[in-house]
C-alpha cells in the first residue's frame, strides 16, 4: 500500500470508528472533523509530510474514544503510528483531573512526532472552545481550559515554530473573546 492509500485508509478507519460521535460544542459537529483538522494543521501550517505522523494525527483519539486496540492499529498502520497514538492517549480509567495533570507532566517527554500531534490537538481544541464551545461551559471554564492548554504546550516547545506560532494566535484570539 502506498503512502497516499495508507493515509486515506486511516481517514476511512477513523471515520468508521468515530461514527455517531460528535464534538462537545453546541454545533454538534461530527467527531471525525477533529482528527482530520489536526492532521490538516500539522501538514498545512506545520509543513509536516511524514505520512506516519499524519496518520497518527487522524487516529490519535481512536484508542482513547473508541473500542480500537493498539494491536489493531499496529496490524493496519504499523508500529510507528501506534507508538505515536499511544503517547497521546489518555488513560480513561483515571479521574479527569489526574489525566489533565499527566498531560502537563508527560508533554516534555513525548517523542517529536507525538509532540506535533499533541500541538495540533491543542490548537484544534482551543479553537473549538473559543468559537464553538459546549453550551454548558461558562466563560471561566473556557478560560481555565485555555490556561491548561498553555501548560501542556509549554512542554511541547521546540518541535515546530509554525505550529507554536499558530497556537499563540489561537490563544490570543481566545483571550480576546473570553
Amino acid at each position: 500500500m502506498n503512502n497516499l492509500n495508507k493515509l486515506v485508509e486511516a481517514a476511512s478507519f477513523a471515520a468508521k470508528r468515530h461514527t455517531g460521535q460528535t464534538r462537545k460544542g453546541s454545533g454538534q459537529e461530527p467527531y471525525i472533523n477533529h482528527p482530520l483538522e489536526v492532521a490538516n494543521l500539522i501538514a498545512s501550517i506545520g509543513g509536516i509530510e511524514d505520512v506516519d505522523v499524519l496518520i497518527a494525527a487522524i487516529l490519535h483519539d481512536t484508542i482513547e474514544d473508541t473500542d480500537t486496540t493498539a494491536a489493531q492499529l499496529t496490524e493496519l498502520f504499523g508500529e510507528k503510528v501506534t507508538k505515536i497514538v499511544l503517547e497521546v492517549t489518555d488513560d480513561k480509567s483515571l479521574p479527569k483531573q489526574k489525566r489533565k495533570d499527566l498531560q502537563i507532566q508527560h508533554a516534555p517527554h513525548l517523542s517529536p512526532e507525538a509532540k506535533l500531534v499533541k500541538l495540533g490537538d491543542k490548537i484544534s481544541n482551543i479553537t473549538d472552545v473559543t468559537k464553538n464551545p459546549p453550551a454548558d461551559w461558562s466563560a471561566e471554564r473556557r478560560r481555565d481550559y485555555v490556561d491548561w492548554g498553555m501548560k501542556v504546550v509549554a512542554g511541547l516547545r521546540g518541535v515546530n515554530q509554525q505550529l507554536e506560532d499558530k497556537f499563540e494566535d489561537v490563544v490570543r484570539i481566545a483571550r480576546e473573546k473570553l
